[in-house]
This record gives structure tokens, C-alpha cells and sequence, in this order.
């Protein structure tokens, strides 16, 4: 205080008695300005005012009256305050009192006054300037970089098109300045993409899109605010590329795997209809399945054509005029067949090959009711004036060339001619019936059918009835004795040439081609014998909407289905489904075709939609493996061969079929065999060496063994074949029937048979299995270990001399008594054993006898690999079989006395047998050949002690 007193004394003796009173009044008030703006920069604590901080008080130089302590901020929350940095100048500043964010509050109002130092040191007295308003703006600093609104933006085009602006980015910033929060730049930083970007974040492709090149593009765009910092992590775009809406089907498959055995399987099952958004009246959709690779036009069953009838009811009776090649049908073999088809027999004519059937296999009357039916693929004849082809004619075989019926084909016209004889009628009658079909020259399978009525004629193409679009009439041919000629594939032309030939060779395809006189065949059998084992189908129909139309033609290889609503017909479309009945369908691709046509309304097309082609694979079944087994020897003696029924050659026989299985997806199971049951559709037994000898020897099967099955029998020298499409079980029954007789066995000593079994007409065989049947003339000995008579090893032998035992023999003086007792007793014993096992033998067979008579189903008696085994002295020789034969009919003569003097003395095996009495006694003159037997009887083994 005396530093800042000593101006005052100054003052004081200046202006003299008016100092004391200036000391003690503080006159005036501290003025500042009225209003002030500054700035602050985010984050730093000074503030920048217009015009500066300064407080001026007219007391000056009156110490603490004229001088300036404080300045006071008046504001809610006004994170400020003003320091005075010179009392006396007035000078201050104005600072932050806390950290200050632009982003939390770009600006601030608030008051400030000025206050000086009062009256004296204590500060009493003081006075405040009048309130100014300060207006401080926060001015931001560039500390956050720009972020995008989304994290990830997604945008479709459609291609060949430019677009301005496909989608449009958006980021953002944290700064509150305008220079630091906005966006001044957008960047794709993916290299080499055909799009571009504006400050404005619109990206826009550069050249046009192609689906085909390229369906989808990903790129990377960052962001610039306007003090160009970047985002922190780029965005990502994804542009997918749509095509050019095309209406057309979508979500198909254009392969559709089919395993066999599965039953219906749907082909399209996400497909749908894309129309544009047009406005739609109706849909028509055809889908078409096309087989006509497939055997004859679709997988049909490939028995041969006998069965086939079998099977579909057919009468009996047909004639296969296209049989396949074998030693009783050989007029096929030099045909060209078709290979490659499953086993379907098909033969192909070029215009060079016929074969004439022979005339033990052609019906000799037609009667007035026939029917001619073949499978034919044909197309179009060259040359403007075809010639005819002949399918099938019967010609006169010599000297004359009368056409007595034929089929022929000429300028893609079916004619058949039939020329009645006159002692059949003696009219002008119809004689040529013409049908005009596209089906003739189609280049595809048809089944035609020949009914004939006379004078009707109706035809059959695929089951549906054409009647003759011309009929010309003729006068009967003359009766004659000339042999007529049945050709298939031209017509034998016997006259008019110097050496007879072929005419009017056919250029196609046959296959079935057969002839039944005195029927003609029914509706039923001939849409059976033509059906198709595969086709489309429709699963759920109670699920279709009700404006659904549908239908399908005969084969099910054409389906038509028509709806108002797209939805409807989508929904039809994805229950269409292909379906194969065989169980070892052929294999292979079955080609698929979808046509469409959509009606708007007032225009009867308004879409164009593309076909579709599609491939159903079958693929190939588990082949099957069939077994024929049991007992391949038999031994039967001759009187078993001479007896009315005869004997059962297969009568262990048994029939199974097996398939290798693999894993199945989805399952556990590890690959194996599995037994599976399926159908036969032949079994021949053939005879090996040679043929039977129809005067002494057949193989039969009684007609009741067929009762009740599918199956049918023709037998020839060579063997005998049962055919018919049927199951295993019943061949096997059939089979275990068949018996071969033989009248005169006397010279035969073995027969040997060879048995196959066949499904699908060969396309699976099973083994080979071949039976020999001996038949043994005599009986050797076997050698009987009887203990009594082998001398035991400490015994010295003895040897006695060779004797022959008769019934009128007595022994020689210079036999030991002891000896002759032995022997006595021996034969005594031998006797009872022999006559016992022949009376046994007898009974025996009398009761087989009357069983095989009572019913011809029981089983026949097997006979074990035995003979008949006699206890003999070994002191005695019999010397051959004369010999032998001598003893037999002595014993037969003692029979009752050594029955009831006889003793036990050793054992013998017996066996059931069917030889009969006469033979025995033959047997019994004739004598026993011991060396001459090749082969053992199979001998039941029961034995009996005596």
C-alpha cells in the first residue's frame, strides 16, 4: 500500500485540500463494450473475442477506484471464464473452464461485467460495468473420418441395358463443420469392374451387362469428406445381373436320372412359368415322351411272341412265321436280325432277303376266320413309281405264279389280298383291301392286325380299328394240285421265269409276324400284346385346381394339359411324372419335349415361349442271376423206364434268382446278394447225344401239370420246351412233372439231359444244368466185412480145397467132418438171408406200385449208391455166374426147411427197390454179370439185422 500511496501524496499536495475527499469516493462504474464474438477452436482453451477483452473506468488513475479486478461470466452452463490479465489497463481474456466440442454445441451466448477495485483495499465501495453479451462459435476440428450408412448395398440390373444410376451410396461424418462433416467424394477402389461413381454416390454401369459373362459383380467404394479423409473400411456393393426377362419355362433339369424299380417319378418338380407380368387368358402345355428308339417305338416286355400271347389271353393256336433261329426253325437264319435290342427279336429287310416257311409249319386252312398280326417299320418307297413290297405271300409253288393271299406294301398303301378258291365260292367277291395310313411310312414302330371275317376285313394299327378306305373284287382262283409257297419278306414267283426267284422284295423291319386260322383276335389281347410298359403320369390329381384339363394318348407318351391360370398350370406341370412297370426295364435316354402356347386376351398368341428338351435316363437294372439246381444223377433201373408213368427227372429241382446290391444312399447297407422272385418266360430241356426215338422213348408232361398256370409245352426229338410268361414257383412245378418213358431200355444204358431257363426271351439265361439218368442192367457184389468169417491174425491159415455148392452136390469123402458141418450151416444161413431180402424186395415194390398208381404226384424212390451185400464162407468159391445162378434156384427150393432149421450168422443191408417179379425170375435164369456194371443204383438206406 505504500508503493501505491506514494502517487496519491503526490496528488494530494498538488490539488491540496481536496485530496482527502477524492481518496475516499469511488466515483465511476468500469465500462466495457456492449458485445462481443469470438471464436474457439474444439479441444483448446482460448477464445479469440471481437474486439478484445478490455474494461476502462474513469477513476483511473484513482488507485482501486480507476483500476479493473474482475470480469464475471454470467450463463447456464457456459464452460467459459474471463481472467483479468492488467488491473490497470482494463486487459482480459476469455478461456474455457472445461473441454469444449463442437459436436456436442457449436455455440455459445452468455453475459460478462467488468467490477474495479472498490473504494480502498478492501474492496468496499466497488462498482460493476453495465452486462455485455458474448457470442463465442466453436469452430471444429477434423477428427472423424466418414462412415457409410449401410454395410452392405445390394442392386440387380437387367443386361444389355445403361443405366444412370443403378443405386446410390450414402456416408456420413461426426465433424459439426460444414468443411469437416460433408461428403465431397466418392471412389470404387475395386480395380477393372465396368461401373463409375459421382461425388454424389451414384454408381452407374459403363457398358453393357451380359448374364451369360458374368451374373454378379462385388466392388469396394470408399468416401472423401471435404477435408479429404477417407472411411476407415471401404463399403461393399453387390450388382447382380438378371437377364433379359425372357417368358419361357425356368427351374427345370435338363437330365432326370430314373432307377428301376422306383414306380412314378416326378420331372419336374420346381419348374414354373415366367410370362413377363403379361396379362395371361390361358396356357397350353404338351408334354411329349419320345421312345421311338426304344425296342419297337417304347419299352415294351421282350418275350417272344408265343408267350406274349400266353400271357395277354390270346387263343392257341398262332403260327410264328418270324421264329428265332434254331435246329427245329431254321428258315430264319439267314435273316438279318437287329442286334442291340434287349433281346427283342427283330429282323431287317433290305430289299435282298426273304426265307420260305417250310410246310409242316404252315396252316394249310384258314377257314373263313383268321388273323395275320406282325410288328412293321417302314418308310417312304424310292422312285416315283414304288414297287410293291411283300411282307408275307402264298404263291403257287410251281408251274403257275397265282397269288392265293398276301401283305404287301405299295406307295405307302396296306393292301391285303385273299383269292378264295372256287370250291370254296364260285362269285365275283372281294379280294383286295387298301388302307391309306401315315403310319406305313412313318419310319416308326407300328403293330398291325389283320382280322379276317370274310368277306370283312378290318385292320388294327395300335390297337385302333381302320376300316379298307377301297375294296376291289376278283373272281375265285381255280383249284389245282400245285403246292403253294408261304414266303415272309417277298413273294416266290415259281413260272413265268426260267428259274424261279424272289419278286417284290420288302425294305423295312418285321418282327411277331404270325397267322391264326379259325379265330380272329379281340380288342383286349391286341392292346395287350401292343401296350407300353412306360409313359407319363400324373401324381395327385385330386390336388390339380379345378380349371385343369388334361389327357394323355393311348400310349401315355403324349400328355396335354391346358389351365386359365398361370399358378394352376405350374402347379399341373410339377405332378407330371415318368413311370417304367418293368422290372428290368431296357436302359437308356427317353428323350423329353415341353411345347407351349399362351392365349391373351382379344389375341390368340401373345408369348413366344422356347421348347424344352430334356433326356429321362433309366438306368440299367441289377441283373439277375438264375440258378437251377439239384440232383444232376439219377439211377433208375429198366422197368422204372417201362412203366406207364415213367420217371421224374427233376424232381429235387429248384429255381432261384439272385441280383448283386450295392449301398444305397441314405442306408447302412453294405453291398451283397439278394434273392429276388421275377418271372420266366421259357425252359427247354434238350436231349445230349442223340435225338429221342419216337418209337421207343419220350419226354412227357401231363396237361394238368399246365392247369392253372400261363404256361404251354411243345416237344419234338429233340427235347421239350415249356414256355409261357409265368413265375419261377410254377415252372418249378411244372418241371418237377416232366417224365421220360422208355419202352425198350434193353440196349440203353444212360440219358443225359441239359435244362435252361430263360426271362425276357434270353436277355437273362440261367445255367446250364444237365442230368444224367443211368440205367443199370445188373447188380455187382460188395465185399461184407463179417467178423465170423475173417480169421483172426494169430490163427494159422488153412486152406481147403475149391468147392461148388449145388443142391444135389455132396461133399467129397476126404472132407473133414468139422468142415462139412461148417459149410452145412453156412449155406443153411445164406439161404434164409437171400430168400428173406428177395421177399422183401418184392413187398417192396408192389407198394411203390400202388402208391405211383394212386397218385402220379408222389415223390419216385431213390435209390443210394448200396448193393446188396450177402455174409459168405469164405472156404467157398462159387465159380461164376452160372454157378451163382444154380445156388439161387436151390435156395429158392429149400426156402421153408432152412426157415425153420436156419441160425443167425451174420447181417445184411437191404434196400427198397421196383424191380418187379418177372424180372427177378429173368434175372434169376439169365444169370448176374459182376463186371459188366458201370454204375451204381442210389439205394435208400434201410437196413434190417437178421
Amino acid at each position: 500500500m505504500k508503493t501505491r500511496g506514494f502517487p496519491f501524496v503526490l496528488f494530494c499536495l498538488f490539488w491540496g485540500h481536496s485530496c482527502a475527499l477524492a481518496g475516499k469516493v469511488n466515483k465511476h462504474k468500469p465500462w466495457i463494450e456492449t458485445s462481443y464474438h469470438g471464436v474457439i477452436t474444439e479441444n483448446m482453451d482460448t477464445v479469440l473475442l471481437d474486439p478484445p477483452l478490455v474494461a476502462l473506468d474513469k477513476d483511473s488513475p484513482l488507485p482501486y477506484a480507476g483500476e479493473i479486478c474482475a470480469f464475471k461470466v454470467f450463463g447456464q452452463d457456459a464452460p467459459f471464464e474471463a481472467v483479468v490479465l492488467n488491473g490497470t489497463s482494463g486487459e482480459g481474456v476469455l478461456r474455457a473452464s472445461s473441454p469444449v466440442d463442437c459436436e456436442s454445441q457449436k455455440e455459445y451466448t452468455f453475459i460478462i461485467q467488468a467490477y474495479d477495485c472498490g473504494a480502498g483495499p478492501d474492496g468496499a465501495d466497488w462498482k460493476k460495468s453495465h452486462k455485455a453479451v458474448v457470442h463465442v462459435q466453436v469452430d471444429d476440428v477434423n477428427e472423424f473420418s466418414p462412415v457409410f450408412r449401410e454395410s452392405l448395398y445390394k442392386a440387380s440390373v437387367t443386361e444389355g441395358k445403361i443405366y444412370d444410376s443403378i443405386l446410390q451410396v450414402e456416408a456420413w461424418d461426426q465433424d459439426c463443420s460444414p468443411q469437416y462433416s460433408q461428403i465431397c467424394n466418392y471412389e470404387i477402389v475395386t480395380p477393372g469392374t465396368p461401373f463409375a461413381i459421382d461425388r454424389n454416390g451414384n454408381i452407374r454401369n459403363t457398358e453393357r451387362l451380359s448374364f451369360d459373362k458374368q451374373q454378379s459383380f462385388r466392388i469396394m467404394v470408399s468416401a472423401f469428406d471435404c477435408g479429404q479423409k477417407r472411411t476407415k473400411e471401404d463399403v461393399t456393393v453387390h450388382i447382380e445381373v438378371k437377364p433379359v426377362c425372357k417368358p419361357g419355362w425356368q427351374g427345370w433339369n435338363k437330365r432326370v436320372d430314373y432307377e428301376p424299380g422306383t414306380g412314378s417319378k416326378q420331372l419336374f418338380p420346381k419348374m414354373h412359368l415366367e410370362t413377363c407380368g403379361g396379362p395371361l387368358s390361358g396356357v397350353k402345355a404338351m408334354v411329349e415322351l419320345q421312345t421311338n428308339h426304344i425296342g419297337k417305338g417304347c419299352d415294351r416286355e421282350t418275350y417272344s411272341e408265343k408267350s406274349l400271347q400266353k400271357l395277354c389271353g390270346a387263343a392257341s393256336g398262332s403260327t410264328d412265321l418270324l421264329p428265332a433261329p434254331s435246329p427245329t426253325a431254321n428258315w430264319t437264319a439267314s435273316l438279318l436280325t437287329d442286334s442291340g435290342r434287349e433281346s427283342d427279336l427283330i429282323y431287317k429287310f433290305d430289299g435282298h432277303q426273304a426265307a420260305n416257311v417250310p410246310d409242316h409249319v404252315v396252316p394249310q386252312n384258314l377257314t373263313d376266320q383268321f388273323t395275320i398280326a406282325t410288328w412293321m417299320k417302314h418308310g417312304p418307297s424310292p422312285g416315283l413309281r414304288a414297287e410293291k413290297e411283300t411282307l408275307l405271300c402264298s404263291s403257287d409253288k410251281t408251274e403257275m405264279n397265282r397269288h392265293h393271299y398276301s401283305l404287301y406294301v405299295h406307295n405307302c398303301r396296306l393292301v391285303f389280298l385273299l383269292r378264295r378258291d372256287f370250291t370254296q365260292i364260285d362269285t365275283f367277291r372281294p379280294a383286295e383291301f387298301h388302307w391309306k395310313l401315315d403310319q406305313i411310312c412313318d419310319k416308326e414302330w407300328h403293330y398291325y392286325v389283320i382280322n379276317v371275317e370274310f368277306p370283312a376285313v378290318t385292320l388294327f394299327v395300335d390297337g385302333v380299328t381302320y376300316e379298307p378306305y377301297l375294296v376291289t373284287d376278283d373272281w375265285p382262283i381255280h383249284a389245282s394240285k400245285i403246292d403253294t409257297q408261304l414266303t415272309v419278306g417277298a413273294c416266290w414267283q415259281g413260272h413265268e421265269v426260267e428259274t424261279p426267284r424272289y419278286t417284290q422284295y420288302f425294305h423295312g423291319s418285321l418282327s411277331g409276324l404270325t397267322i391264326r386260322p379259325g379265330r380272329i383276335e379281340t380288342q383286349k389281347v391286341i392292346s395287350c400284346l401292343q401296350a407300353c410298359k412306360e409313359g407319363l403320369d400324373i401324381n395327385s390329381l385330386e390336388s390339380l385346381a379345378k380349371d385343369i384339363k388334361f389327357h394323355f394318348n393311348p400310349a401315355q407318351s403324349v400328355l396335354v394339359v391346358e389351365g386359365e391360370d398361370v399358378d394352376s398350370i405350374n402347379t399341373a406341370i410339377t405332378k407330371v411324372s415318368y413311370i417304367n412297370s418293368r422290372q428290368f426295364p431296357t436302359p437308356g435316354l427317353r428323350r423329353l419335349h415341353i411345347t407351349t402356347t399362351v392365349q391373351c386376351f382379344g389375341e390368340e398368341t401373345c408369348l413366344s415361349i422356347p421348347e424344352i428338351k430334356a433326356v429321362v435316363m433309366v438306368l440299367p437294372p441289377s441283373e439277375p442271376r438264375i440258378t437251377i439246381s439239384g440232383s444232376n444223377q439219377l439211377i433208375r433201373f429198366a422197368s422204372d423206364l417201362r412203366s406207364p408213368l415213367g420217371v421224374a427227372l427233376f424232381k429235387d429241382l429248384r429255381i432261384t434268382s439272385t441280383v448283386m446290391k450295392g449301398e444305397s444312399s441314405g442306408r447302412s447297407r453294405r453291398p451283397g446278394v439278394m434273392e429276388v422272385m421275377h418271372n420266366l418266360d421259357y425252359c427247354d430241356v434238350l436231349v445230349i447225344g442223340e435225338e429221342l426215338n419216337p418209337d421207343r422213348e419220350s419226354l412227357e408232361i401231363h396237361h394238368s401239370a399246365l392247369l392253372g398256370k400261363h404256361l404251354d409245352a411243345t416237344n419234338s426229338t429233340s427235347g421239350i420246351s415249356i414256355y409261357g410268361v409265368d413265375s419261377m414257383a410254377h415252372y418249378e412245378q411244372a418241371l418237377r412233372q416232366l417224365r421220360y418213358r422208355n419202352w425198350r431200355p434193353t440196349s440203353l444204358n444212360d440219358r443225359k439231359f441239359r435244362l435252361t431257363c430263360s426271362e425276357l426271351n434270353g436277355r437273362y439265361t440261367s445255367n446250364e444244368f444237365t442230368l444224367e439218368v443211368t440205367v443199370p442192367h445188373h447188380v455187382a457184389p460188395v465185399e461184407h466185412v463179417n467178423h465170423m468169417a475173417v480169421q483172426p491174425p494169430y490163427m494159422r491159415p488153412v486152406h481147403h480145397p475149391l468147392m461148388i455148392h449145388t443142391l444135389n452136390s455132396h461133399m467129397s469123402g476126404s472132407a473133414p467132418p468139422a468142415a462139412t458141418a461148417v459149410i452145412v450151416v453156412c449155406i443153411a444161413a445164406l439161404v434164409v438171408i437171400v430168400v428173406i431180402g428177395i421177399y422183401r424186395i418184392h413187398t417192396t415194390h408192389q407198394e411203390a406200385s400202388r402208391d405211383d398208381e394212386s397218385e402220379s404226384k408222389d415223390p419216385e424212390v431213390d435209390w443210394e449208391n448200396s448193393a446188396l451185400n450177402i455174409t459168405v464162407n469164405p472156404m467157398e468159391d462159387i465159380k461164376g455166374p452160372q454157378g451163382l445162378g444154380e445156388a439161387l434156384k436151390g435156395e429158392q427150393e429149400e426156402e421153408e426147411e432152412e426157415e425153420e432149421d436156419g441160425e443167425l450168422v451174420g447181417a445184411m443191408t437191404i434196400a427198397e427197390s421196383d424191380i418187379s417179379d418177372e424180372e427177378e425170375e429173368e434175372k434169376g435164369r439169365e444169370g448176374f454179370d459182376w463186371r459188366k456194371q458201370e454204375a451204381k443204383p442210389e439205394w435208400d438206406c434201410i437196413s434190417a439185422t437178421y
